[in-house]
């Protein structure tokens, strides 16, 4: 195996928290506020169950491909016509992806401090550094994830002591307020985040070290902290009504920040959480597309092939609109990304089975 730019499992970690981390702690808030209320963290929990078990089906996956590259693992195993139709519709997805961070992140630009400029200009400065991030290797990527991490854990953490003096924990009663419906049916919500663990098989033969169940499991506690804590502390600030009336509940958390009498208004901190975890999750998701279509360490085919793709892509979806847009994001593509990752890993789970049984056949 080619270890030349690999990484560590702990910068796998470290960029779930990253890429799946700005999803779950932002994107799909404002889809379980809604759907569930006050009971939204009861979803984060089922779904963390419910998810748990999964983690062995992509193990086995991680096992069986022994760890090198999943196109070369499906050439092998299912012939190149149809690996070459998985890995086109995988790459296609990721890309749709991509464009969706990006598209919402320029809304939140233009709603919040740029409302009176055009996305344009954004959108061509986020492209460019995005591209220019995934011409490098992944471990450039995960050199510049680490970096970055640590200021938006630490203030992560900053703003949630802060807000303690705000926050009313009797807001999360009554329980179940509105019986198990809401609460199950918002439960795909919070998965939607948890099953993005399977694009890293996608990167696993760039990794040094096995990964293990327990890195799994880690990875999806760690998310469920993510997509709790933002949950919780928007429905005890805010309360569930208003809370869930809210675009953004995440950065809004921001503008309640308050030290002394005289220091408050944190809210532009958030601009740097935000912008740094989006150009994380666009760029790892793109390395990965481009990995895919065989694309990687070609700089000229991904800025002659890649970056306009998905260049015009965000751009399309500028006529949307504010409320259109999040329509389709929180009732739609957050559901489709849910049952596309599940049949996925689904399907990557039968090829092992069937390969294994192969292998074995020509063995005996």
């Amino acid at each position: 195996m080619n270890k030349i730019g690999s990484i560590s499992v702990l910068h796998v970690i470290f960029l779930s928290m990253t890429m799946i981390g700005l999803k779950n702690h932002v994107t799909i808030i404002p889809s379980l506020l809604k759907g569930a209320g006050r009971d939204g963290w009861i979803s984060i929990l089922l779904a963390t169950i419910a998810i748990f078990p999964w983690l062995f089906l992509v193990l086995y996956i991680h096992k069986k491909s022994k760890q090198q590259s999943l196109t070369e693992w499906l050439e092998k195993s299912i012939g190149k016509v149809a690996s070459a139709i998985v890995r086109y519709v995988v790459a296609i997805f990721l890309l749709i992806m991509a464009a969706f961070t990006l598209g919402e992140t320029i809304l939140w630009i233009k709603s919040t401090f740029l409302p009176e400029s055009s996305i344009l200009l954004p959108l061509i400065v986020f492209t460019i550094l995005c591209i220019l991030l995934i011409t490098t290797n992944l471990q450039t990527i995960a050199m510049v994830n680490v970096l970055v991490l640590f200021w938006v854990v630490v203030l992560g953490f900053f703003i949630a002591f802060t807000n303690l003096q705000v926050k009313d924990y009797t807001l999360l009663q009554p329980f179940l307020e509105h019986g198990w419906q809401p609460v199950l049916t918002t439960t795909v919500f919070a998965a939607s985040g948890f099953v993005e663990i399977l694009l890293f098989l996608f990167i696993q033969h760039k990794v040094k070290d096995r990964i293990r169940w327990y890195h799994f499991a880690v990875m999806l506690f760690i998310l469920m902290g993510l997509t709790m804590g933002p949950t919780i502390g928007a429905i005890t600030e805010f309360g569930p009504t208003e809370a869930a009336k809210q675009r953004f509940p995440a950065y809004e958390e921001w503008a309640l920040g308050k030290v002394g009498r005289f220091i408050e208004h944190f809210d532009f901190f958030s601009i740097y959480q935000w912008l740094t975890g989006a150009f994380i999750r666009v760029g790892l998701l793109l390395f990965i597309a481009a990995d895919l279509l065989k694309m990687t360490g070609d700089r000229q085919r991904i800025w002659k092939i890649l970056a306009p793709a998905f260049f015009f892509m965000t751009l399309s979806l500028a006529p949307l609109g504010d409320r259109l847009f999040h329509l389709i994001k929180g009732d739609y593509l957050l559901i489709i990304t849910f049952f596309f990752m599940l049949l996925l890993s689904l399907f990557l789970g039968i090829i092992a089975l069937v390969s294994g049984k192969s292998s074995q056949k020509i063995k005996t």
